[in-house]
């Protein structure tokens, strides 16, 4: 678990560091939707509280890699229990709703420790997946697509398109998955 919580602090601290801020007269920077990107990194972009925040652009078609990759892993981990899209299902809750209010801060410690809700007429449990790779070192990502579809600027289904994969990605995929 130790390990876990260390590549959240990892790959949240590489999210929190960004130093490159998007110039806001650029129009081909901006992204289409509620959650303007502020800083841009190595390819994945943060709002002004150093979030993982999407880009999109070409009228909803194009998304930045980040989100495509969360997309990815969202239909390889995620979907089984929170449906198609996010929407949720009789089992597991909408993500897409459920992220209307919540930072990267609260997502990542219920990805990293699991939640419980039990009362009298229910039991959800959601697991811990603080020691599957698979989910900590895309969490960024995963959370960079949830929320593009939570503000409405994603649609459901796959991106049409996507921006380049960065080599700052791969870099530290590799590093994570060792």
């Amino acid at each position: 678990m130790r390990h876990a919580i260390s590549i959240v602090i990892a790959l949240t601290a590489c999210a929190l560091t960004a130093e490159t801020t998007l110039a806001a007269t650029t129009p081909d920077l901006k992204s289409e939707g509620p959650t303007q990107p502020a800083k841009l990194q190595d390819g994945q972009y943060t709002d002004k509280n150093g979030d993982p925040t999407y880009h999109i652009t070409n009228g909803g078609k194009t998304v930045d890699w980040y989100t495509m990759s969360g997309y990815v892993r969202y239909n390889s981990n995620c979907i089984v229990c929170h449906g198609p899209d996010g929407m949720g299902s009789t089992y597991a809750p909408s993500l897409v709703d459920a992220l209307k209010g919540m930072d990267y801060a609260h997502f990542a410690g219920i990805v990293v420790g699991g939640k419980k809700d039990v009362n009298a007429s229910q039991e959800l449990v959601m697991p811990a997946f603080g020691d599957n790779r698979n989910v900590m070192c895309y969490m960024p990502d995963i959370y960079t697509y949830l929320r593009a579809r939570s503000d409405g600027a994603l649609g459901r289904n796959r991106p049409s398109d996507h921006e380049p994969k960065p080599a700052a990605f791969t870099k530290a995929e590799d590093a994570c998955m060792k």
